[in-house]
Parts: C-alpha cells; sequence; structure tokens
C-alpha cells in the first residue's frame, strides 16, 4: 500500500492540471484555427481568423481583427517568425513556404514544391533554416523537409509516420518532431549546417492525437493533445513534469508570451484561442 500511494503522490506532483480560460470568444476562428505565433509585441497570429485562408491577429488584451488574406487561394497552417520579423507560413493548399512583410504586408512565395504533400507545421532554427512537417493523412505516412530561400525544400527524411508537430530546442540544437497517429516524438540533433543526424525516439504516447509542439525558454517541451484536451509538457530529458487542462477536446497549436508566463493554445472544436498561467515558470 505504501507503494501505490507513494507512486500516486509522485504522479500527482508532475502532472498537476490547471484550467484554460478563452483568450478569445468562441467561433472567431473557423475549425481550421491552427499555427498561433506571438510577435515582439505580445501580438498573436492564427491562421483561418473568420474564413478560410485568412490571418487572425490578436492583440495581449484579447482585441481580434483580420491582419490579412491570402492569395491565390492559399490556405495556411503553422506560423512562424524569423530572426528579422518576418512571417513565415506553411501553405498546404498550394505546396509553399510564404513569407510575410509585416511592414507592407506584402507576401511572396519563399519556396514552393509540387511534391510536398501539404507542408504543415514549421520550425525556424538560429540560422533562419526552415523545417517543415508534412503529413499525408490518407495513409499515415510523412515527410520531413529543409526549406531555404536558395534550394527551396530539401528532404531530409521521408515515409516517416504522420509528422505534424515541430519543435526547436531554444539553443536551436535539437529538432522535435511527432507523429499524431502513430503517438511518438522524436528527437535529432542539428549541426551547424542544418542537417539532422543522431534521430532518437524521445518520446511514446499510447493514447490520443499529437498536434503542435512548442519549446519554451529552458527547453521543457509542450505537446498539444489532440481530443484529449490537454497540453502535455516534458523536460528535455523526456520526463513528464505536468499536463494542462483545456476547455475544448481538440487544441491544434500553441504560442507563448514573449516572458512564457502564459501560453495559449488554438482550439479546432471550438473555434478560438484558450489562455493558460504556466505555473511551470514558478517551479
Amino acid at each position: 500500500m505504501l507503494l501505490v500511494f507513494m507512486l500516486c503522490l509522485f504522479l500527482y506532483s508532475y502532472t498537476v492540471i490547471n484550467e484554460s480560460s478563452d483568450f478569445t470568444d468562441e467561433g472567431t476562428f473557423t475549425s481550421g484555427i491552427e499555427g498561433p505565433a506571438t510577435d515582439d509585441s505580445g501580438n498573436i497570429y492564427a491562421v483561418n481568423f473568420d474564413t478560410e485562408g485568412t490571418i487572425g491577429k490578436v492583440t495581449p488584451n484579447g482585441i481580434t481583427s483580420i491582419f490579412l488574406e491570402l492569395p491565390n487561394g492559399s490556405i495556411g497552417n503553422g506560423i512562424r517568425f524569423g530572426s528579422k520579423g518576418d512571417m513565415y507560413i506553411a501553405d498546404y493548399k498550394n505546396h509553399n513556404v510564404l513569407k510575410v512583410d509585416m511592414k507592407t504586408k506584402v507576401i511572396d512565395v519563399f519556396a514552393h514544391d509540387s511534391s510536398a504533400n501539404q507542408p504543415n507545421d514549421i520550425a525556424i532554427g538560429n540560422n533562419n533554416v526552415i523545417y517543415a512537417s508534412d503529413p499525408n493523412w490518407s495513409n499515415n505516412t510523412g515527410n520531413l523537409w529543409k526549406v531555404t530561400k536558395e534550394k527551396g525544400f530539401e528532404l531530409l527524411e521521408g515515409n516517416m509516420g504522420t509528422t505534424n508537430g515541430i519543435a526547436m530546442s531554444p539553443d536551436g540544437e535539437k529538432l522535435y518532431v511527432n507523429e499524431s497517429v502513430q503517438r511518438k516524438v522524436w528527437v535529432y540533433d542539428i549541426n551547424e549546417r542544418g542537417r539532422l543526424s543522431n534521430k532518437k525516439l524521445f518520446f511514446s504516447f499510447n493514447k490520443y492525437g499529437l498536434d503542435g509542439m512548442r519549446c519554451d525558454e529552458t527547453g521543457n517541451l509542450y505537446i498539444c493533445r489532440y481530443e484529449k484536451g490537454t497540453v502535455v509538457v516534458l523536460s528535455e530529458e523526456g520526463d513528464l513534469l505536468k499536463e494542462f487542462r483545456l476547455k475544448g477536446k481538440k487544441p491544434t497549436n500553441i504560442t507563448f508570451s514573449n516572458d512564457f508566463k502564459l501560453f495559449y493554445v488554438t482550439v479546432a472544436d471550438r473555434g478560438n484561442i484558450e489562455v493558460v498561467r504556466n505555473t511551470l515558470q514558478a517551479m
């Protein structure tokens, strides 16, 4: 009995569940809400604001507006900001990574590859190399791409599981990629040329899908658990630290406030963004 009690105490202390609150009203975005990213002023951007193919903007105090409409039938998924403040968008509809000048709102095709299934989530390294997940949902497979202006899409690994969430460690030395259907998270080392090596299984789940991921400033990995309605946090060593409960059941992706004290989650079944006070910052 003592052993069972100690095990329960251990699990409770490392998987404390905290409730979220609404950052935007339910239905502000479509069910395709995805790919949130935070700019230097603390504004949050996410795809599919009021209609598909748009980018919405939410100020730090929750005021929503449309930021831009994507051209040529493009529909965005993951969003990231580069070191110079430009916005990069995975355009799954037209097999692009788009680049947006935040001052002029001019949209350019940064890279295109028609052989990509559907560029999904992206991460950006310290040298501005972009990494893109690329799932094929029809057969539960996926690819992993390196994307640069000079060489476009370069296939790093094919025939993976359904590649989805992707995240960079804060030091830029590790890349995390998950497979939604297979419920596995992989980690790679990144060399100075942006190539990957030493692929290892980082964590494996036995239930519920995986979606977007982000690392905080200390290297903890936050993973959206699709249909479970939680965000789980793993340490750099792959230990389960906490699990945060959301209102919705289908979280798609996550971004942080600039001080990492809050994190924002896009939720497909509610069409909105939820916000969670990050109690790990107080530990």
